[in-house]
């Protein structure tokens, strides 16, 4: 099904043709994102690559959550995994690497923190997978995509449910 996560009547039709095809959801991954080229500097984005980055980046995934929501009740083990990165964390975060993408992943960090507070039924978590060989990554980075989609896997279908509002790279709570 085709959807833009930038795009809230995009969102919405999606939620609505699932909901045709489902009687519920068991998890949502919140997946999509974008890196722009010009996002090098702090002091020269412009607020058209900021915006475009944080309404990709953070607010599709909080629409995503809110259109998929009434989907994810009737599940019985609910979970919303937001894919963030490394460079998102305020703690050893990127130090001036690609900003508006670093501050959208910080942003998505706290979107999960407000979502797990919202949803105490459900597991909602953020997950860094590291620097994966994908389009974006780029061929000289570090980890598969087996590799990089594991924890996401392990955080939508295996984690316990108890485990949410939590940040985690490789199976392991790292700090935001």
């Amino acid at each position: 099904m085709k959807l833009d996560v930038s795009n809230p009547e995009s969102i919405q039709h999606a939620a609505n043709e699932f909901g045709k095809q489902s009687d519920r959801l068991d998890a949502l991954i919140n997946n999509a994102g974008i890196l722009l080229d010009d996002d090098k500097d702090i002091l020269t984005i412009t607020p058209e690559l900021f915006e475009s980055t944080l309404r990709t980046n953070t607010l599709g995934a909080l629409l995503m959550a809110e259109a998929f929501v009434p989907l994810l009740k009737k599940s019985n083990a609910p979970r919303i995994v937001n894919v963030s990165s490394g460079g998102g964390q305020l703690a050893d975060g990127a130090d001036g690497w690609a900003p508006g993408y670093c501050i959208s992943k910080t942003a998505l960090n706290g979107v999960t923190i407000q979502l797990a507070a919202a949803l105490p039924k459900f597991a909602v978590n953020s997950v860094c997978p590291g620097w994966v060989r994908t389009d974006m990554g780029g061929s000289n980075a570090t980890r598969s995509v087996a590799e990089g989609a594991s924890g996401i896997v392990w955080l939508a279908a295996e984690a316990p449910q108890d485990e949410t509002g939590k940040f985690w790279r490789d199976r392991k709570v790292i700090p935001w």
